[in-house]
């Protein structure tokens, strides 16, 4: 399966950077915290390296026996992969199923270094995200370009047009989830051209196209508001780099064109899947947009840190996210970041690992519909946007996967194929 390689090949190959990366930092880590920091450095690059070797032997997947926050559920979640009555008891690097061991891998990566102390804060994927986020400025450059002059007529625009320029910015979000550093095991997976210019021509590969039900959506909710209620997206973000340029983009046109009053962004609390946006990440990109020496570009970051600024965008982080459940078990394990999510109008799911948390990661038939393999998992209307790169699909038409698969065996993996899934929820 695919899973297999995965784990076999990209997930020791992404150990081997994080290796390497804090090697490289040795120098940066004996200046700024003298011995203490090589200490910290060579017991967090032990502690990896017994983890590397612990996968590529497959051994027992062991209890965390670190002191932070999610521990107690992390080593719940592994008790109850213990005891599955179909498992095979004691769980192992590959005895297990794919989302869990993955999950499980960058968590103990995040223990290496915050078990570690005075390195404990250091990110070991923030160089390639920095690099993915340079590498794709003419990309940046268009898209913010475009998105500056569309901005400075909205107001003159009829419905029509703005129903095709949200259809648009929806597409440049969708493929902007190819930039995924997970996925190329840290190889650049940067966006090189604008992206505007191919969207005509990667309208076939929307293998499911729901953006007619969000705009209506949109549309409604903004007619139906009362006096002193927001109409609120959310945006459960992916991957920094340009798919977080992507992200913003879309969030400011809807602000701007009213369909919204206010975007919550959902991020990750720890570095995670290689590319995943922190809190760091999402205000780094901004302040990097906002000193930027194009106009454009620094017109972008400059409003969107006022958007921040007067609270109609909130960026906030919570440990559900980096935990190994999918979401239908969030009610639970995490009620309160439910409740949060039932207060908005439409949820934006980015990339393929919410997809494969919102449909549990299973060997889905794919043409169960969506709303079935999202197992009651309905806080508020969602959406997916997210570009095919593991092998779990399902809301397509009767034998359409079959028809993809015949002439194209990895279409599921490979990136070409996107979908915009969306889901009432009722």
């Amino acid at each position: 399966s695919f899973a297999y390689f995965t784990i076999k090949d990209r997930l020791p190959q992404i150990l081997t950077r994080v290796i390497d990366t804090l090697h490289r930092h040795k120098n940066e880590f004996f200046e700024e915290h003298g011995e203490k920091g090589v200490e910290a450095e060579k017991r967090a690059i032990s502690f990896l390296s017994k983890l590397r070797n612990e996968l590529q032997t497959d051994k027992p997947v062991t209890p965390l026996e670190d002191e932070l926050p999610d521990a107690g559920l992390w080593n719940q979640y592994l008790d109850y992969q213990r005891n599955l009555p179909n498992g095979s008891g004691e769980p192992s690097w590959f005895q297990s199923p794919w989302l869990f061991i993955e999950c499980y891998m960058y968590r103990r990566i995040h223990a290496a270094l915050a078990l570690n102390p005075p390195i404990d804060n250091f990110d070991v994927f923030k160089e390639g995200k920095a690099q993915n986020f340079f590498e794709s400025q003419e990309a940046i450059i268009a898209l913010c370009t475009y998105f500056q002059e569309l901005v400075k007529n909205i107001k003159d625009l009829e419905e029509k047009q703005l129903q095709e320029e949200l259809f648009k910015l929806l597409q440049v979000s969708l493929w902007g989830n190819k930039c995924d550093l997970s996925f190329s095991a840290g190889e650049d997976s940067s966006q090189k051209s604008s992206p505007l210019q191919s969207l005509e021509s990667m309208v076939p590969y929307i293998l499911v196209n729901d953006m007619e039900k969000v705009w209506l959506l949109l549309v409604n909710a903004k007619r139906n508001r009362t006096e002193g209620s927001n109409v609120r997206v959310d945006i459960i973000l992916d991957n920094a780099g340009f798919e977080l340029v992507s992200d913003l983009v879309l969030a400011d046109f809807l602000l701007s064109s009213k369909l919204a009053d206010e975007v919550y962004f959902h991020g990750k609390s720890i570095p995670w899947y290689v590319s995943d946006t922190t809190k760091n990440d999402f205000n780094w990109t901004i302040k990097q947009l906002g000193s930027a020496n194009h106009m454009w570009m620094s017109r972008c970051g400059i409003n969107w840190e006022g958007n921040l600024k007067k609270g109609a965008w909130v960026f906030r982080d919570h440990m559900f996210w980096t935990l190994p459940h999918d979401f239908s078990s969030m009610s639970e394990i995490a009620p309160d970041l439910y409740a949060e999510l039932q207060k908005s109008n439409l949820l934006l799911f980015k990339g393929d690992l919410n997809y494969r948390k919102l449909t549990g990661d299973r060997k889905w038939e794919h043409s169960v519909p969506f709303h079935q393999a999202l197992n009651k998992f309905h806080p508020a209307p969602l959406c997916s946007l997210r570009t095919l790169k593991s092998d779990t699909q399902v809301g397509l038409k009767p034998g359409q996967g079959e028809q993809i698969q015949a002439s194209e065996p990895e279409w599921m993996i490979s990136g070409k194929y996107g979908v915009v899934q969306f889901d009432a929820g009722l």
